[in-house]
């Protein structure tokens, strides 16, 4: 056996004749990779070859294999005809998926905050580089959005611990192409927790890994043709089937899928179980020319492709339902909360929420450490999710507040009104949102994709005992900061007039009100000066009025009855904002307001 050949578990001794392995497609590219806006046209598979074929004769020149700053500027700007804005958005989406370590992440911001011009920063931006075959994969799957109005809705059941389906089975290899089901009509006397016809929670096609298996199914030659060297690319679709893939081809390809060996728990790349000398038949691997038959790994990757175990559909119908809020005295509608953090490994961890309903949802816990974490269909609810998040998706959500721990890679708002957000992200991406505000702390330019009105940006202006300690965490630092700087990713016709930033007359401080251990006692960063200065006079403001009413001598019968004018007002002012609905709901049971954690 080649030494560098991977060593795949024990389970092959009790399956030495026939090795059944499973792969599927991987979530996260999909589900913070693939941006929810119709991309390019000149993300197109004939231009993709094009630049395939381009970066691989300009490999001298920082193009292969590995793809510098530089070189995509030139390809993107001078070939493509793309904005610069639009190139470095595309290159460092897919730079943030790297495999990075905290520190790493924080050293580059540490960089580029150093930095007083913008040659400097684009100096630093020429060392950065990526793996020029991954990148093209990334590219080619921003078409997921292009085509999602051609996918099936997906009707998903809730876990119930009455009917609790388990994951695929070993045994069960369903075939690329089985038709995706749809919404159904379910009866009364299903289990309680179903959801019913008109109230089905529908996954949008980032988030529906049925959508995420039938694109690369249905667009896997595609993809295969993109890792081919330049003289193959050029040739006849039939001899292409005869083409042959370089390892390097296959290990890129670990970026959309992986999988393991029936009964083991641990996942592998895609080429290191391809590379597994078992497998080599079965997947085209030649030991003598070290090349795959082309045609031979799609057969193979087609016949063993089966939907994710650890995907959101799989958290939908066998996660664990999880009792973080508290029922409202009076409310018909329960909250539905689902993780997989019990079966899935670390990297591939999910939480899933909704129908989240006047209520105050408090949580800080290992279970939402590194999770893709989405929020559907919350209402009138205040939302501390005080944790590092892997990612965060927040959709058909109304009237509500949601306060995050840092998020390590995107934050996306769709179909979201009258929301207030509140956290410390890599990045912030929204469409077809109404009135939100958001106070955020960002690394990179928010995106404002289509569909939105009346956006507001704020700074951020709250914190939490261990915000410092989750920030570090996730490598994500006080500078640099552009939350005020937006940017405008839409399509041509769209009103690009859709956001302000929040007059500092408007500012206010956020208290989040729960008791935690940590060494964080003031706002990282601090604040911008204008708004620190607003602070400041309001303050001022407040200190006079408080010595005028002293120097006022009032009587005691006069002091009572300011008392209760003053109070009455406040009340009203409670109930005008909805505060008083939010101090409400901290009361029942007491220890929630002293412990966020379990």
């Amino acid at each position: 056996m080649d030494a560098k050949e991977p060593v795949c578990p024990d389970v092959f001794r009790e399956t030495m004749d026939q090795p059944r392995v499973l792969l599927w497609v991987k979530a996260e590219p999909f589900l913070v990779g693939a941006l929810q806006e119709p991309p390019p046209s000149k993300f197109s598979l004939h231009y993709l070859k094009k630049i395939a074929s381009y970066a691989r004769t300009r490999a001298t020149e920082g193009a292969y294999p590995r793809l510098y700053w530089s070189a995509w500027r030139h390809i993107a700007c001078g070939k493509l005809q793309l904005a610069k804005d639009l190139a470095w958005l595309y290159f460092e989406i897919f730079d943030n998926l790297s495999v990075r370590t905290p520190e790493e992440r924080l050293e580059w911001s540490e960089i580029l905050s150093n930095c007083t011009t913008e040659d400097e920063v684009e100096k630093q931006r020429n060392q950065l580089s990526v793996d020029t075959l991954q990148f093209l994969l990334f590219l080619y799957i921003q078409q997921l959005n292009k085509i999602s109005l051609r996918t099936s809705l997906i009707g998903e059941e809730w876990p119930s611990s009455r009917s609790r389906p388990q994951s695929p089975s070993p045994t069960e290899r369903p075939s690329c192409h089985n038709k995706v089901p749809g919404p159904e009509l379910r009866s009364p006397g299903l289990a309680e927790n179903t959801f019913i016809c008109g109230a089905i929670l529908l996954a949008p096609v980032n988030w529906n890994d049925h959508s995420h298996q039938a694109f690369v199914c249905d667009h896997l030659s595609e993809l295969l043709q993109l890792l081919l060297d330049p003289q193959q690319l050029t040739a006849s679709f039939h001899s292409t089937r005869r083409s042959l893939l370089s390892r390097d081809a296959v290990t890129a390809l670990s970026f959309l899928i992986e999988g393991t060996v029936s009964r083991a728990k641990k996942v592998y790349p895609l080429h290191e179980l391809a590379l597994w000398q078992p497998l080599h038949a079965a997947s085209g691997f030649s030991k003598i020319s070290k090349t795959f038959s082309l045609s031979k790994l799609e057969a193979w990757l087609r016949a063993c492709l089966t939907t994710n175990p650890f995907g959101p559909s799989a958290c939908f119908k066998s996660g664990k339902k999880l009792a973080w809020a508290h029922q409202v005295e009076g409310s018909t509608r329960r909250a539905k909360i689902a993780c997989n953090a019990h079966t899935a490994p670390r990297l591939h961890r999910m939480v899933v929420m909704s129908q989240v309903y006047k209520q105050t949802l408090a949580k800080s816990s290992e279970t939402l450490e590194g999770a893709h974490v989405r929020a559907h269909r919350c209402n009138e609810s205040f939302i501390y999710l005080l944790s590092p998040l892997r990612s965060m998706t927040i959709e058909k959500c109304r009237n509500s507040t949601f306060v995050l721990g840092p998020v390590e890679t995107a934050l996306h708002l769709h179909d979201c009104e009258n929301l207030k957000v509140i956290a410390v992200c890599h990045r912030l991406s929204i469409s077809s949102t109404t009135g939100c505000t958001f106070h955020i702390m960002t690394p990179s330019r928010p995106l404002i994709l289509s569909g939105n009105q009346t956006v507001t940006f704020a700074p951020f202006h709250t914190h939490y005992p261990m915000l410092e300690d989750h920030m570090a965490r996730t490598g994500l630092a006080t500078v640099p900061n552009y939350w005020d700087n937006p940017m405008v990713v839409c399509r041509e016709g769209t009103d690009t007039k859709v956001f302000r930033l929040l007059p500092p007359s408007e500012f206010y401080i956020f208290i989040i009100p729960f008791e935690m251990e940590g060494d964080t006692a003031e706002i990282p960063g601090g604040l911008p000066s204008a708004y620190q200065k607003a602070l400041a006079q309001r303050e001022q403001k407040i200190h006079i009025w408080q010595k005028t009413v002293k120097e006022a001598r009032l009587t005691k019968e006069q002091r009572k009855q300011f008392q209760v004018l003053v109070e009455d007002k406040f009340y009203e002012w409670l109930v005008s904002t909805g505060h008083r609905q939010e101090l409400d709901s901290l009361g029942p049971p007491p220890a929630a307001s002293k412990q966020v954690s379990g």
